[in-house]
């Protein structure tokens, strides 16, 4: 028995990707630039190809990171990175946003476009996600800190709010400033200069370096906050206004299709409720290792196994949302994967609840285990989700996954082209 029932796999046949790109930088540069680079690659290769191949460098650019700073205590906790590392990083983002860009393209030219390709591409995107916020928080010397976890929860919430507008939408909205667009490419940036100045520059405070902070006036009234943490500010202001814009779209197709314009805000809850269940988890009351130690899972080697988990789960999440927006399925409100989040989350406030120690994590090898353990089944758990949707659609839809082959009228694997050819030699028959 497959993930999905049929009765839903029967609407990827009404399937028709919508998009809306309101993006300057998208249509008069990035645009052509992606319409020659698709050109390079033959058309024996599957979109989802490309697509994995981006995120695969995404990996490897988190993988580096792994390697040279695996306790992710930065430079200002004393951990030096090459700063070619990070041209590197820069370089693989933005090939993975061309990747990512070209795979429909290419989906077209090989008559491989359909609902499988927009499934792996959020899959792949939700992924990302959350390993470019662990890469830019730490290029930006924010390292294991508030900051850091609050970067990752925008960051996820701009992604479930543009999943959430498709789903109620039915169109993807590239805005005139969108994460998929200038936002990678600032970040980009954000590399390339981490490269050439090192990450201690972004802790420059902003009225410093803009050279202001000698004017009475504005020193007064402005903050001279690090030039990290003003770019997360600028993150927050762009979030409030992508959730307007995002809820501004959805009140429209709500109003043209007689539906309430209320109920779609209930469906912000599930992040809402998933984000909150994690910062009641990671900000914990501290307790004391063997040797006397403060310890919290934020300032400790935890950070990145925790945030990874939480990443996984959330992919997890806004999988079955797009799922469910490309199968007419019901909205799904609750997601099992973030129950392990959940007892983490009250065993670790136990202290708070009802005055006694945490029961499961009760010391820091505990904890240690019972995060790994919650990381391990968040991978599983998408892993397993990826494996058996890909399956359904593919059989289905009588389409391969990873080359350009799909099935005939007597179920034999062919190239596309052949068979192309083989229907349109019936049709003269006919």
């Amino acid at each position: 028995m497959g993930y999905l029932p049929n009765e839903r796999l029967h609407h990827l046949k009404q399937y028709s990707y919508k998009g809306i790109d309101k993006s300057i930088l998208s249509k008069y540069i990035l645009n052509p630039f992606w319409t020659w680079f698709v050109t390079l690659w033959p058309t024996s290769v599957a979109p989802n190809t490309i697509t994995l191949s981006g995120l695969c460098m995404v990996v490897i650019n988190f993988l580096t990171l792994l390697y040279y700073d695996p306790n992710y205590l930065t430079e200002k906790g004393g951990v030096q990175i090459p700063q070619w590392i990070y041209f590197t990083w820069g370089i693989g983002l933005f090939l993975y946003q061309s990747f990512d860009a070209i795979d429909g393209k290419q989906a077209r030219r090989t008559g491989m476009a359909g609902p499988l390709g927009e499934m792996f591409d959020h899959g792949c995107d939700a992924l990302n996600t959350t390993l470019e916020a662990m890469l830019t928080a730490q290029a930006l010397n924010l390292g294991r800190s508030w900051w850091t976890f609050a970067s990752q929860a925008a960051t996820l919430a701009n992604f479930y709010l543009t999943t959430w507008e498709e789903y109620h939408t039915g169109y993807l909205y590239l805005g005139v400033f969108s994460g998929p667009v200038e936002g990678i490419l600032i970040i980009v940036g954000i590399y390339i200069v981490t490269a050439l100045l090192g990450p201690s520059i972004w802790d420059t405070p902003i009225l410093d370096f803009l050279h202001l902070s000698h004017i009475p006036l504005i020193s007064s009234t402005i903050p001279n906050i690090g030039l990290n943490v003003s770019f997360m500010v600028f993150g927050a202001f762009m979030m409030a206004f992508n959730i307007l814009n995002s809820y501004a779209n959805v009140r429209v197709a709500m109003r043209e299709a007689g539906k309430s314009t209320i109920k779609p805000l209930l469906f912000l809850f599930p992040f809402l409720f998933s984000a909150g269940v994690q910062l009641a988890w990671i900000g914990h009351p501290k307790f004391f290792d063997a040797a006397g130690n403060e310890f919290t899972i934020l300032e400790s080697s935890l950070f990145v196994p925790f945030m990874c988990a939480w990443g996984l789960s959330f992919a997890h999440q806004v999988g079955k949302m797009i799922l469910a927006h490309l199968t007419k399925g019901p909205f799904p409100v609750w997601d099992w994967v973030f129950l392990a989040s959940v007892v983490g989350a009250v065993d670790m406030n136990l202290p708070r609840i009802c005055g006694i120690p945490p029961i499961i994590q009760s010391t820091p090898r505990t904890t240690f285990l019972y995060v790994y353990a919650t990381l391990l089944i968040s991978f599983i758990a998408y892993a397993r989700f990826c494996t058996l949707v890909i399956n359904d659609i593919t059989n289905f839809m009588g389409i391969a996954c990873f080359t350009v082959r799909k099935k005939d009228e007597e179920g034999v694997w062919r190239g596309t082209e052949e068979v192309k050819a083989n229907g349109e030699g019936m049709k003269k028959v006919v």
